[in-house]
């Protein structure tokens, strides 16, 4: 990475790497921290966070935050060099189902957008990109898939660097090398 204090979107599909290639960008950086939108609402959700836990190791800071992501964000800049948020899709869906309305979420991404404009800490933002697959046959699933796109594009504009991971590879779509 060219520096301190940008902001990095990785988007991808489900299982395209995302979260590799963005803890693959974090390697290099002292204090790091791992911001983690996903509840363990079942067994196999518990595994799978008790198995990403176990990969990162013990350089890595874990703060679990599946709704109050900036003020996370706010928190863990404090202490870290970069931060990885993995992922804004389960952050959005969770915003959902908690109620909260779309003016309310417009107003937590453009917080967001703020919080990764301004320099200091190095902020990596993992996101699926949802915008490529069927139109969904039932309303909240359309108003999310709306949503996540609505929130890619905005975070797109604002980041220094974007990348879609493609079966594993990363694509450079906006900003240089580093």
């Amino acid at each position: 990475m060219k520096k301190t204090g940008q902001g990095i979107l990785v988007l991808g599909g489900a299982r395209s790497g995302k979260s590799r290639y963005a803890l693959e960008l974090a390697s290099g950086f002292s204090r790091k921290t791992l911001i983690a939108t996903l509840e363990p609402k079942d067994e196999e959700m518990a595994q799978r966070i008790a198995s990403h836990r176990r990969a990162r190791g013990a350089d890595w800071r874990v703060m679990e935050e599946p709704l109050k992501l900036n003020r996370a964000l706010r928190q863990a800049e404090k202490n870290s060099r970069v931060i990885v948020v993995d992922c804004l899709t389960l952050w959005l869906s969770n915003l959902l189902l908690a109620g909260k309305k779309e003016s309310e979420i417009i107003l937590e991404l453009e917080k967001l957008c703020q919080i990764i404009s301004r320099p200091g800490v190095a902020i990596i933002l993992v996101s699926n990109e949802v915008g490529q697959g069927i139109v969904p046959a039932d309303p909240l699933t359309r108003r999310f898939r709306d949503l996540q796109g609505r929130a890619n594009q905005m975070l797109a504009n604002v980041a220094d660097q974007v990348y879609l991971l493609v079966a594993g590879i990363p694509v450079r779509i906006k900003g240089d090398k580093g």
